[in-house]
C-alpha cells in the first residue's frame, strides 16, 4: 500500500550546508520549486570552509549575492597569504605565498575575485537569499528513508523538534548530506581514492593579546611547525577570536576526550611561542581529511553533490568550491529537464562532467597539503611546489558530457590556465557595454542557452532563434561588435571574436552554467541546421 503523500515538489534537497543551500539558491534563480531539509537546527556555528575561489564567486555574482557575501566577509578582507613558521615569536618565517592575486592579474580573466568568508558567515547569506526566492527550507528535519520508482522519489521526513513525520513525493532528490551520506549508502554506491589522509581537532578560542603577537601579518592561515606543538592558526576576527587546528591521531588509539581545554590551551601557547598567553577555549570539533570520490554520482533519480560525492584535503578549500560548482552544474540541468526543454538524458552528463573534476582536484588538494606540510599529514618527502592553482579554479574542462567538439581524451585540468572559448571549457570573461552599462560576458549566462557571434554573424543570430523556437528551447542570441546594429559592444581595444576563438562570422553556444557547449569558428552553409543539431545533441533532445 502506498503511503499518503503530504507534500509534492519537483526537487527535494537533503542537506542544508554550503552545497545544499547553494543548490537551493541556484534552483530558485531558475524558478524550480523545491524543498530543502537539514537535520541540524541551524546553520553552522563553527568558522570553517572559508576559502571561496574565483569561480565560486562568479557563480554567486550571477546569482546576485556577491555583494552580500563580501559584506559578511568584510572582517577578513585584509587577510592574504599563508605563513609557515616554527612559532609566531621566532625569527624563522616563510610565506608559502604572500598574495592570493599578486599584481592583480586575475582581473584580466574574471569580473570576480577570491573571497575569504567563513562557513558560519556564508551559510546565513545563502539561506536568506534562497528563502527570498521562495525556497521551502526546513532545518531540524531529517530524512529517515526514501524509495524511488520510474516516476519519482518518495521520502519519509522527521521533524526533530515536533516528532512529526511527513511523506514527500519529488521528481528528483539531491543528496548533499555529507561525507557519511546515508543516501549514498542506501544507493549502494562505493568510493575510490586514497581514503583517510589525516585527522585534526578544530579548536575555537579567544586570546585578547594574540593580535599583538600577530601584528601586521594578516594571514589566511599560519602553519606552526614546532615538532611537539604543530598546528594551523586561523583568524576569525583578527582581534580576539581564533581557530587552531591541532593534529589528532585516532589511528594510534588517541581518544577525542584527550583534547581537554587545558591540553588545547597548553598546545596553542607552545605553538604560538607565548607561554603566558591567556587562552579561553570556546569550542572543539573533530574533522577528517580524506581523498575519496563516489564511483557514481547518481542512482536513478537521486544525485550526489558535495561531500557525499567527494572528499578532499582542506588545503586550498578545493572541496567546498567543487561541491558548490557541483550544485550549479546540476541545477540548470534539473531545471531544463523539469521545464521540458531538455531530455532526461541530459542528467546523465552530471556525473560524466563532475566526477573527473573531483578526481583530479582531489589529487591536487592532497598534493598541496603535502607541499604545505599540513599539520598531521605525514607524507613521503619530495613533493615540490604545486603550480596551476588558477587552472584548477577556472580552467577545468569537461572532455565528455553535454558538449560537442571536445577531445574526450583531453586533460580535465590543464597544466596552465587558458581562456580560449573551447568547447567543454568555461566561456571567457570579457567586459561589454550595453546601452552604456558595463557588464561581463559571464553575466549573460544563467537562464537560457546563449549564442554569441561576432559583428558579421547576422545569419547565425537569426538562424539560432528559429532553431530554438522550433525546439522550444530558451535561447538568447547576441551579436557583439562596434556596429550600430550590434547588441553588445566590447570595450575599446578588445577583440571579442579572437578571445572566443572564432572569426567575426563564427559563433559559439554557451550553456546556462557558462560552459561552452559547441563552437563554429567559421560560418556554416546552413547555420540553422548546425544550431539545431548542436542543441539536440547537447540537450539530449
Amino acid at each position: 500500500m502506498n503511503p499518503k503523500v503530504d507534500d509534492r515538489v519537483p526537487v527535494l534537497i537533503v542537506g542544508g550546508s554550503l552545497v545544499g543551500l547553494s543548490a537551493s539558491l541556484f534552483l530558485g534563480r531558475l524558478g524550480v520549486r523545491h524543498l530543502l531539509v537539514e537535520k541540524h537546527a541551524d546553520t553552522s556555528r563553527h568558522p570553517r570552509g572559508r576559502g571561496n575561489n574565483v569561480r565560486t564567486m562568479e557563480l554567486y555574482r550571477v546569482a546576485g549575492i556577491e555583494k552580500a557575501i563580501r559584506e559578511a566577509a568584510s572582517v577578513l578582507a585584509p587577510n592574504h597569504g599563508i605563513l609557515q613558521a616554527p612559532s609566531l615569536t621566532g625569527e624563522e618565517q616563510e610565506w608559502l605565498f604572500r598574495e592570493i592575486d599578486p599584481g592583480g592579474r586575475l582581473a584580466r580573466f574574471s569580473p570576480s575575485s577570491w573571497c575569504l568568508c567563513s562557513q558560519n558567515d556564508l551559510e546565513p547569506v545563502l539561506r536568506r537569499a534562497a528563502r527570498e526566492l521562495g525556497a521551502d527550507i526546513r532545518f531540524g528535519t531529517e530524512l529517515l528513508s526514501f524509495e524511488q520508482d520510474a516516476d519519482g522519489v518518495t521520502a519519509l521526513l522527521h521533524s526533530r523538534e515536533t516528532g512529526e513525520e511527513r511523506v514527500v513525493r519529488a521528481d528528483y532528490l539531491v543528496a548533499a548530506d555529507g561525507p557519511r551520506s546515508p543516501a549514498r549508502t542506501r544507493l549502494g554506491i562505493g568510493q575510490s581514492g586514497k581514503g583517510e589522509l589525516f585527522h585534526n581537532v578544530s579548536i575555537t578560542f579567544r586570546a585578547k593579546r594574540l593580535a599583538e603577537v600577530v601584528g601586521d601579518r594578516h594571514f589566511i592561515a599560519c602553519y606552526l611547525t614546532a615538532p611537539e606543538a604543530d598546528g594551523a592558526l586561523l583568524p576569525v576576527d583578527n582581534r580576539e577570536e581564533w581557530v587552531f587546528h591541532a593534529p589528532w591521531h585516532p589511528e594510534h588509539g588517541e581518544p577525542l576526550e584527550a583534547f581537554t581545554d587545558e591540553r588545547c590551551a597548553r598546545h596553542i601557547r607552545a605553538a604560538i611561542g607565548v607561554a603566558d598567553l591567556e587562552v579561553e577555549v570556546t569550542g572543539k570539533a573533530p574533522w577528517h581529511a580524506a581523498e575519496r570520490v563516489a564511483e557514481r554520482y547518481s542512482g536513478g533519480r537521486v544525485f550526489l553533490a558535495g561531500d557525499s560525492a567527494h572528499e578532499m584535503s582542506p588545503t586550498g578549500a578545493f572541496g567546498s568550491n567543487t561541491g558548490i560548482q557541483d550544485a550549479h552544474n546540476l541545477a540548470w540541468k534539473l531545471a531544463a529537464v523539469l521545464c521540458g526543454w531538455a531530455g532526461p538524458g541530459l542528467l546523465d552528463s552530471y556525473g560524466q562532467e563532475r566526477r573527473p573534476v573531483a578526481q583530479v582536484t582531489g589529487e591536487r588538494a592532497s598534493a598541496r597539503s603535502a607541499e604545505h606540510s599540513h599539520p598531521g599529514y605525514a607524507v613521503v618527502p619530495g613533493v615540490g611546489r604545486q603550480a596551476g592553482v588558477l587552472a584548477v579554479a577556472l580552467g577545468y574542462r569537461y572532455p565528455q558530457g553535454a558538449v560537442l567538439g571536445t577531445d574526450p581524451a583531453g586533460p580535465v585540468v590543464p597544466d596552465s590556465f587558458e581562456s580560449a572559448g573551447e568547447p567543454g571549457g568555461r566561456a571567457p570573461h570579457q567586459w561589454l557595454l550595453r546601452a552604456g552599462v558595463r557588464l561581463s560576458t559571464l553575466d549573460l549566462y544563467e537562464q537560457a542557452m546563449v549564442l554569441l557571434t561576432g559583428s558579421a554573424g547576422t545569419a547565425w543570430q537569426d538562424a539560432a532563434r528559429r532553431a530554438a523556437d522550433r525546439l522550444a528551447v530558451p535561447l538568447d542570441a547576441f551579436r557583439i561588435g562596434d556596429g550600430a546594429d550590434d547588441d553588445l559592444a566590447p570595450e575599446p581595444g578588445a577583440d571579442f571574436a579572437a578571445l572566443h576563438g572564432i572569426r567575426p562570422d563564427g559563433a559559439l553556444l554557451v550553456r546556462p552554467d557558462g560552459f561552452v557547449a559547441w563552437r563554429s569558428e567559421h560560418p556554416a552553409d546552413d547555420p540553422e541546421a548546425a544550431v539545431e543539431y548542436a542543441l539536440r545533441a547537447v540537450l539530449s533532445l
